[in-house]
């Protein structure tokens, strides 16, 4: 070390720079030593005082109520932990990995070929029969056309979507619809991140008048923008009636809203992004070579786990259209989680946060996953499994354990009622009416399923 400080340099200042290096040498070898001695004992390592963290991005006005506690996080451990950055030249080696790939990445990729409908006029995305649905799964000759919305314009200005063409890299993507979510800032960010990385926020009329009521917004300027997040207003009226269905858009078709974009990461609103999103998408997607990573759920491996949750906790007000969705997955070939799945290791994901690799295998996944949603709910993890095990070919996909989604992020209750805020009256559940045999017992197209997941 002593080499690198010119002899002229005074003593105090040699001093305090060998005092620095040691300090970050002692640093790495401390944490590479603890982590060898106990590799399961934290979920992610990104503790350091010689990291380059961003400063603070946006300060709150008190009314706003942005500080509330999150929900605890029950594991404090991982089986499977990931390692992220220690210091300064592990985050630089990431950033400047992230920019080779996406450089490599704009000259051999591969798009899908997208149905077009009359932009100005119709339904934003078509529902169609199940058996024109499953026409679109085997895409390995490309030579077809894929339904993916956007049979007509999605309703934001201009001036957003040229912004949105002009993100060629990493975008991060969430959206508030019926003012139901708080705005929170990413945590430690890295100091270069914001220059490689897109942060959009889609709200809808709703919400954004609630911004206005707190002074987080101000109406003289044309670009909204609240810390590192930019705000794109959706005229919502224009899309689907349910919000949550229009939240789905950004959701799944990120990749055609950033057609220029090569990774991206979904967090919903009720999340808080606490690990750089360069560092969550070179562990989780790039090392790992692939195009989805996503965490498994935390109760349930079956997709009818998550279905009679589903019914049960009235996550959808249609119980018989639950069992009808549910049925005709049956119907078509939806089996039981088991090992002969592998290398999928869950049926359900906690779809809070998602990791993507805009290509092929992703695209084609989010688009089939969206006609679903059309179809059916907008409740994604009933048809995550469906669509992933039909499809052709294949997408490899990143079901990392549920202790690194909790150390990566924090997560908040939803904000049902606010003040001034307009709030849509819940719908009355609509329960379902199998169809039952003389004997009294119901006989379902899932009957299969249910006797492969009891082992009968």
């Amino acid at each position: 070390m002593g080499k690198l400080v010119r002899a002229s340099t005074p003593l105090f200042f040699r001093s305090k720079l060998l005092c620095s290096s040691l300090s970050y040498l002692f640093l790495s070898l401390f944490f590479a030593f603890y982590t060898s001695l106990s590799p399961t004992t934290k979920c992610h390592f990104r503790s350091s005082p010689l990291d380059p963290l961003h400063s603070p991005l946006f300060s709150y006005p008190q009314s706003y109520g942005q500080h509330k506690h999150p929900i605890p996080s029950t594991h404090s451990s991982c089986n499977s932990p990931v390692f992220f950055s220690v210091g300064f030249a592990d985050y630089s080696f990431v950033l400047d990995e992230v920019r080779r790939v996406i450089g490599n990445s704009s000259r051999d990729s591969k798009g899908l070929r997208y149905l077009r409908g009359n932009e100005n006029g119709g339904t934003f995305g078509m529902n169609y029969t199940m058996k024109k649905r499953l026409s679109y799964y085997d895409y390995r000759d490309g030579g077809i056309e894929i339904p993916c919305g956007f049979l007509k314009k999605f309703p934001i200005s201009d001036y957003d979507r040229i912004a949105m063409e002009s993100c060629n890299g990493v975008v991060v993507v969430s959206a508030i619809f019926g003012n139901h979510d708080k705005i929170r800032q990413p945590r430690n960010l890295g100091f270069n991140t914001l220059d490689d990385v897109c942060f959009y926020m889609f709200v809808d009329e709703v919400t954004i008048k609630q911004l206005y009521f707190h002074n987080l917004l101000s109406r003289k300027t044309k670009e909204n923008r609240i810390g590192a997040w930019r705000i794109v207003q959706v005229s919502s009226e224009e899309l689907y009636e349910n919000p949550a269905m229009n939240g789905v858009i950004p959701k799944y078709l990120v990749h055609r809203l950033f057609p220029n974009s090569k990774y991206s990461i979904w967090i919903d609103a009720k999340m808080q992004l606490a690990v750089d999103p360069l560092l969550l998408l070179h562990s989780l997607v790039i090392v790992e070579g692939a195009d989805m990573a996503i965490s498994k759920h935390p109760l349930y491996v079956h997709t009818m786990e998550e279905a009679m949750a589903t019914a049960r906790w009235k996550k959808w007000w249609d119980v018989d259209s639950l069992r009808i969705q549910i049925e005709t997955y049956c119907e078509h070939g939806l089996q039981p989680w088991s090992s002969k799945k592998h290398p999928y290791t869950s049926d359900v994901p906690d779809s809070a946060i998602i990791l993507r690799k805009h290509g092929l295998g992703n695209n084609l996944f989010s688009c089939l996953l969206f006609n679903e949603l059309g179809a059916f709910n907008p409740r994604d993890q009933l048809a995550f499994a469906f669509v992933r095990d039909k499809m052709n070919p294949k997408m490899k996909l990143n079901m990392f354990d549920v202790e690194v989604f909790e150390h990566v992020a924090s997560e908040y209750r939803h904000n049902i009622k606010q003040r001034g805020s307009h709030v849509t009256q819940s719908v009355k559940t609509k329960r379902a009416s199998p169809s039952l045999l003389a004997n009294g017992a119901i006989r379902t197209k899932c009957d299969k399923y249910l006797a492969e997941l009891w082992n009968e």
